[in-house]
C-alpha cells in the first residue's frame, strides 16, 4: 500500500526545512511573521538545556519572532539560540521531533500527526523556554490535520 500519511509528513518536513532556510538566509523574518514551533522534547538528537527540560519533559513550544540567533539549517533538523528571560540558550530540534509549527500572522499552521516510525527511541535531552503560544493565537490558526486521509 501507498503511505500517502508518511510522505505528506515528509513533504510538510520539507517545506519547513525551506522556509527555516529562507530565513537562516535572509538573517531575519519578513514583515509580521512569526512561529510557534512545538516539538517532543524527548526525541532523540533534540538538544535543549536541561533546566529546560525539567519544565517541559515531553514537548516544548518555542516561538521565534523578534530576537533569534545562530539559525543553522541542515538536512535532519535546525539548530538556533533564543532568548529565555535574558538568557541566549542553544537549542538543536530534528525535523521528526516537530509536532506543529504555525505562523498565526497569516493563519497557517501544520501538525504532524503521531506516526510511529517517526518515534525513534527516547533519549534524554535539553530543551529550551521561550514561551506557550496563547490559546487564542492557536485557534485562529488553521492546523491541517491527517487523520482523515490515514485508512484505518
Amino acid at each position: 500500500m501507498i503511505d500517502y500519511g508518511s510522505m505528506v509528513h515528509d513533504a510538510m518536513r520539507g517545506l519547513i526545512k525551506r522556509l527555516l532556510q529562507d530565513i537562516a538566509d535572509a538573517g531575519e523574518l519578513p514583515g509580521d511573521h512569526h512561529f510557534f514551533i512545538t516539538f517532543n522534547t524527548m526525541y532523540s538528537g533534540v538538544l535543549i538545556p536541561d533546566w529546560l527540560l525539567d519544565r517541559y519533559p515531553d514537548e516544548m513550544t518555542i516561538v521565534v519572532q523578534h530576537w533569534f540567533e545562530n539559525l543553522d539549517v541542515t538536512d535532519e533538523g535546525f539548530s538556533i539560540t533564543l532568548n529565555f528571560g535574558d538568557s541566549p540558550e542553544p537549542l538543536y530540534i530534528p525535523f521528526l521531533a516537530l509536532r506543529t509549527f504555525v505562523d498565526p500572522s497569516v493563519e497557517f499552521g501544520l501538525r504532524f500527526e503521531h506516526i510511529e516510525e517517526d518515534e525513534p527511541e527516547t533519549a534524554e535531552a535539553p530543551m529550551h523556554e521561550n514561551a506557550e503560544p496563547d490559546d487564542a493565537i492557536r485557534e485562529d490558526a488553521q492546523v491541517v490535520s491527517l487523520d482523515s486521509f490515514r485508512k484505518q
